[in-house]
């Protein structure tokens, strides 16, 4: 008998097994032999998207690097030389944040030196779990945005940034994070559902044919910002009413002592908002208005702020919209983009009564609230309001509302001096760009595009100590002094010494270590993160001799496309006028069976790290569930479904382990039957096999 016989076994052991495999080719320098027998090939660059260093590798960051590992070994397999070059984002706020957490007090070089330990001991920890998962790449020389030489590359491309005059110095709102007192960028901001008072608010009108006689209506969601409030914004060619309203019984969405208040108003609010109003409020209209009008007629005439002693002036804006609210907008300049914009062109101070940790400072105008988190001061306002007989309603309002991404605490738009640059400058060479490239899944376009329109500013100063210092200068009268050539000596001073360099010298010795003016000062804040790994097509793509710039393949989740992809799309438009990337392929989230987001910042309770599926079951099971996913759209994992891959990995085996055991004792050179002897279903099965073949080759090489 003539049985089947073969030595692989049933069982995988993967837990065991898989150390020896790597062990063995770390040993044998793979990836190298890999890399030279491929040295004449056609390049493909996959150029890796810098995880940060602070924490284990969780399911979301290994479905990322396995989807890059497929794309480079496949593109390998079809005779492609596609080295992989992996990095670490090594600044910012993620990492300082737990190190000040852990000790207060730190001067800002403590803070570095220990931000610095911290990013190498989790760049040492993630690289061995990447290497777990059987990623292959040149780990023994992956790129560090905190390296000497990446640092003086972020510094370079920003003389460049400056030398095109795109780089400026402005106080105006930006989001602010309370927790880690420092501006934020857009893609460091994240939303969650919050229930905030939503106040209805009459302003007197103090001026004009109504004054005395009647009042304008506004509604917000953000009483704190009441006090900064310096006009009131209507549109021009809406409709507005002056009506007299009676509040009757019905409102149940007001507080128990605002309902069964019986009372008149004479109100001033948009004509196609007066049954919303009614409905949210309980303030019916009584009888026929008694005037219509566009609100262009409304412009310059003031109206008495509710408890201050100053006037609003009412202006006339397109950005009103009738979609909720009065048409009347408060406006806050110090408070909002748009509201910043309107004061601007209208001459308005810029008001912003809130210090650094989101208390009212002095400038609020009630000595009460000097001191006071602003969102405590809410109730406080709301209080007042109904004292000075000003709220006509209040209302718990759920929203979705902006929160740091790191100390969870909720934003607010407040109006700092801080540095950005020109996006109006990039804007529409930026939405030329994206037409260029391939977009995996083609949606992806859209959304990218949707956010480069809409993006404001971009603001880049940081008020954090870990991070590659901000090269701006100032002269000993405290003007701002940015000189590219200044901001290249420094970038050469930090290829040489490190950043550190810019926190040890004192004004003096930087000066003079610099050449520069006698009396130059420097200043402690750091340029966003989003700039560091935004330069990495710079820092690595084009400084490292086996890659090139533009790669041909940017591959992250879809939160990158306000992210990465976008900072590094604008940065390389800023200096090369194109794109960085040919191709840019999106990944979906990695969520819970019940849809719930996993990352190393959420409150997931269940195991989340991949080493504990690794352990468990393998990381062939880990790279199965990759490649057995429709990564486009969001993956979905849990214990269960581990545990069934389990049973289709073991099912391959098997069947790998019957044809093994069928081709026992064969031996091609002596048995073998030319292609001319084949019989019918031969042939029958060697064209399946070609067509199993193309399938899958079509489908790698689309990504698939």
């Amino acid at each position: 008998l003539n049985l089947p016989k073969t030595d692989f076994p049933m069982k995988a052991g993967l837990a065991t097994g898989e150390p020896e495999i790597l062990r063995s080719w770390q040993e044998t320098r793979l990836y190298e032999q890999i890399q030279t027998a491929r040295a004449d090939a056609e390049l493909f660059v996959l150029h890796d998207g810098p995880p940060f260093a602070n924490g284990d590798v969780h399911m979301g960051t290994a479905l990322n690097k396995i989807l890059k590992d497929l794309v480079v070994k496949s593109k390998t397999m079809a005779g492609f030389r596609a080295p992989f070059v992996p990095g670490w984002d090594c600044h910012g706020l993620p990492i300082e944040y737990k190190v000040v957490k852990e000790t207060r007090g730190l001067s800002p070089l403590e803070v570095r030196q220990r931000s610095e330990a911290f990013a190498r001991k989790f760049v040492d920890i993630q690289r061995e779990q990447f290497k777990r998962l059987g990623v292959f790449g040149d780990w023994e020389n992956p790129y560090l945005t905190m390296n000497p030489a990446y640092e003086a590359e972020i510094l370079r491309a920003f003389a460049v940034f400056v030398e095109r005059g795109l780089v400026y110095e402005s106080m105006k709102p930006v989001f602010w994070s309370t927790g880690a007192q420092t501006a934020l960028a857009e893609a460091e901001v994240e939303y969650q559902d919050r229930e905030d008072p939503a106040v209805h608010v009459r302003f007197p009108i103090v001026t004009g044919t109504w004054k005395e006689k009647a009042s304008l209506v506004i509604w917000t969601t953000t009483p704190w910002t009441l006090p900064a409030n310096l006009a009131i914004a209507v549109h021009p060619k809406e409709r507005y009413i002056v009506q007299e309203f009676r509040r009757v019984a019905q409102a149940s969405s007001l507080p128990v002592a605002d309902r069964n208040q019986d009372g008149c108003a004479t109100l001033v609010l948009a004509a196609s908002l007066v049954d919303t109003f009614a409905a949210a409020t309980g303030w019916e209209p009584a009888g026929e208005p008694l005037q219509t009008f566009p609100g262009s007629k409304l412009e310059g005439i003031g109206a008495q702020h509710p408890f201050l002693p100053r006037t609003a002036i009412v202006l006339t804006a397109d950005f009103v919209t009738m979609d909720t609210g009065t048409g009347a907008v408060h406006i806050a300049p110090g408070h909002g983009d748009d509201d910043y914009s309107l004061g601007k062109t209208n001459g308005l101070p810029i008001l912003s009564p809130v210090d650094d940790l989101g208390r009212y400072t002095e400038e609020v105008g009630l000595p009460e609230l000097v001191g006071k988190y602003v969102f405590d001061a809410n109730a406080d306002i709301v209080r007042l309001l109904r004292e000075r007989g000003m709220l006509l309603a209040e209302q718990a309002y759920q929203h979705s509302y902006p929160y740091c991404w790191r100390s969870k605490t909720p934003i607010i738009f407040r109006a700092v001096e801080q540095f950005f640059i020109r996006i109006d400058d990039l804007r529409e060479d930026a939405l030329d760009a994206i037409k260029k490239v391939d977009w995996i899944p083609a949606w992806g376009e859209a959304r990218i595009s949707g956010t480069v329109e809409s993006r404001p500013d971009w603001v880049i100063s940081r008020q954090r100590s870990w991070g590659v210092p901000l090269p701006v200068f100032y002269s000993a009268e405290g003007k701002a002094l940015l000189d590219p050539e200044w901001i290249r000596r420094l970038a050469d001073l930090v290829a040489e010494r490190g950043s550190n360099v810019w926190f040890e010298l004192d004004d003096d010795a930087l000066a003079a270590a610099l050449d520069l003016p006698e009396g130059t000062r420097h200043r402690n804040d750091t340029i966003d993160v989003w700039i560091d790994s935004g330069v990495s097509h710079l820092a690595v793509c084009a400084t490292h001799p086996e890659l090139r710039d533009p790669a041909d393949m940017y591959l992250e989740a879809t939160d990158q496309h306000r992210g990465w992809f976008q900072s590094s799309l604008m940065t390389s438009v800023a200096l090369h006028d194109r794109a960085p990337y040919r191709i840019c392929v999106t990944h979906g989230f990695v969520v819970d069976v019940d849809g719930k987001k996993i990352s190393k910042s959420s409150t997931y309770s269940k195991p989340m790290d991949a080493g504990h599926f690794v352990g468990r079951h393998g990381a062939d099971i880990v790279r199965l569930w990759v490649s057995s996913v429709n990564y486009t759209d969001d993956v979905p994992f849990s214990e269960e479904m581990f545990t069934r891959l389990g049973d289709t990995y073991r099912r391959i085996r098997n069947t790998l382990r019957i044809l093994l055991g069928n081709l026992s004792g064969f031996d091609v050179a002596t048995q073998g039957v030319e292609a001319k002897d084949f019989t019918l279903v031969d042939r029958w099965i060697l064209d399946r096999l070609q067509g199993v073949i193309e399938e899958c080759r079509a489908a790698y090489a689309a990504y698939e």
